[in-house]
């Protein structure tokens, strides 16, 4: 039987920060209103010259020294993102380039938004578990500095750029215990980008009910945390880490509150990073693992809510 479970992680910030001050001069707003309803202090902002697979290959170099694996011996390559470089060919592949990798492994992205990073992770752990992959790089990278309008303040001040990365490696032990994948396309206008090829064309900008969508996402937060432990042997007190996506402070201590557990046992960057999309999970679970919280035999419990609506949750042992 075959399992897969994290060999390594991997992430990359632009070098540019820009601070809640900043956004008191592009729109009404101020930092004290940004922080007491989000948490978030800051996001980094990408240069006008860097692309989403240039910061998924950032992340992906740093993963691959961390595993002290050669570029060559990845087999499958599967990118989160709703921000890709081009329509195609696919974000994924312009990284195997980047990477320099020429062995015809599998190489595809995910959209799926927030939850893009738990999707692609499920994938990879299928991927494994059938044997036909051995070592999966999955990345989650968004560049969502692109598709914001800066008069807009109700999400404006949320979102940041940014790419986080995990190395799957095969292993006769359980690493990932569950995934759990979810959609419901009823709430598709809740949380949106109105424009694209074949639909109609309409501003390229985030566009998002927030009141709907954080209701929304407090409740799946909520439920799934009992389902994912649901046949897994596990129970609430087994978690050591809940690595949630990091949108919004609030969200966060209501799952915390579900669970019964301390904000200590939560790995928090949305203060640093704001909301990232697919990479805000990867980023903060290199957060934990780099500061040496998250340590070997840990079991850590991933979940996100993003538009579509899609949700889904990982249950692992790192």
């Amino acid at each position: 039987m075959h399992y897969s479970h994290i060999i390594a992680s991997g992430a990359y910030l632009p070098e540019r920060i820009m601070h809640n001050s900043e956004l008191e001069n592009l729109v009404e707003t101020t930092d004290e209103w940004i922080r007491s309803r989000t948490g978030i202090r800051q996001r980094h902002i990408a240069r006008e010259d860097e692309t989403t697979s240039d910061m998924a290959c950032n992340a992906s170099l740093r993963a691959i020294d961390m595993a002290g694996i050669k570029p060559d011996s990845i087999d499958l390559i599967i990118v989160a993102t709703s921000t890709p470089d081009l329509i195609y060919p696919s974000t994924a592949c312009l990284l195997q380039k980047k990477l320099g990798l020429r062995n015809g492994s599998a190489a595809f992205d995910v959209q799926a938004v927030c939850s893009g990073f738990i999707y692609a992770l499920s994938i990879a752990d299928r991927f494994i578990r059938t044997g036909e992959t051995r070592c999966a790089l999955v990345i989650g990278a968004d560049m969502n500095s692109r598709i914001l309008d800066w008069t807009d303040r109700s999400t404006c001040v949320l979102f940041g750029d940014g790419a986080g990365a995990v190395i799957l490696g095969s292993s006769a032990e359980p690493g990932i215990y569950r995934t759990l994948l979810h959609a419901d396309g009823s709430y598709s206008d809740y949380l949106k980008v109105p424009s694209g090829v074949s639909g109609p064309t309409g501003e390229p900008f985030i566009r998002m009910r927030g009141n709907e969508v954080f209701k929304f996402a407090v409740q799946k937060m909520d439920e799934i945390v009992d389902e994912t432990l649901d046949d897994s042997g596990l129970t609430k007190t087994d978690i050591d880490w809940l690595v949630p996506h990091q949108a919004n402070q609030r969200i966060i201590a209501a799952t915390v509150k579900k669970l019964g557990i301390s904000m200590d046992d939560v790995i928090l960057t949305v203060a640093e990073h704001g909301n990232t999309s697919a990479a805000s999970i990867p980023l903060a679970l290199d957060v934990g693992i780099r500061d040496g919280r998250i340590k070997r035999g840990d079991v850590i419990l991933m979940e996100a809510v993003g538009g579509g609506f899609t949700w889904g949750s990982a249950l692992l042992r790192y």
